[in-house]
């Protein structure tokens, strides 16, 4: 192959990649998040720096949103302090940060009954599948276990929170 014919490849390859529909994430240049809250009975996350709340989101969780996920498949979303722990701006939401549930007490409960307890929790958008994305905007609490906000939300969350970030959940 030419050089020359090589570079140009590369060029439109490397344009086109600019081109796609993909997230749009700005840049936060404001105060640091240092923590994320979540009160479940009210369905608000907020973000904070200290003890100033900078954003606030409405939530939807899992589909049995009372008290603590103890099990997969529960539906339930998790209560404590975790850490967001992973990003993924691939997964079959728009956009989505880790929790890191399970903790070891939470472990050790679901290993005392014989059962698992679960994982893959995140702050997520949308399904980005549109049949999943109708149901879900039929229900308020429509995810497993997850705490679920509008993509353009998510895209701001993602911008403003880093990894190693404090997440405590409240009931």
């Amino acid at each position: 192959m030419h050089r020359r014919t090589f570079g140009a490849g590369v060029l439109a390859a490397l344009g086109t990649a600019g081109c796609s529909s993909g997230p749009h994430i700005s840049r936060y240049n404001g105060p640091p998040v240092t923590s994320v809250v979540v009160n479940k009975g009210a369905r608000k996350l907020y973000l904070l720096n200290d003890s100033n709340v900078l954003r606030e989101y409405r939530v939807g969780l899992g589909f049995a949103p009372i008290g603590h996920k103890q099990i997969e498949g529960d539906g339930r979303t998790p209560e404590g302090s975790y850490l967001i722990d992973r990003r993924n701006p691939r997964s079959q939401f728009h956009l989505s940060l880790g929790i890191s549930y399970p903790n070891t007490a939470d472990r050790a409960y679901a290993r005392a009954i014989g059962a698992s307890p679960g994982g893959d929790i995140f702050i997520h958008g949308e399904p980005n599948d549109r049949s999943d994305r109708r149901r879900a905007s039929r229900v308020q609490d429509w995810t497993a276990g997850c705490i679920a906000v509008r993509n353009d939300e998510i895209e701001e969350i993602w911008a403003m929170v880093n990894n190693g970030t404090l997440i405590t959940l409240r009931a």
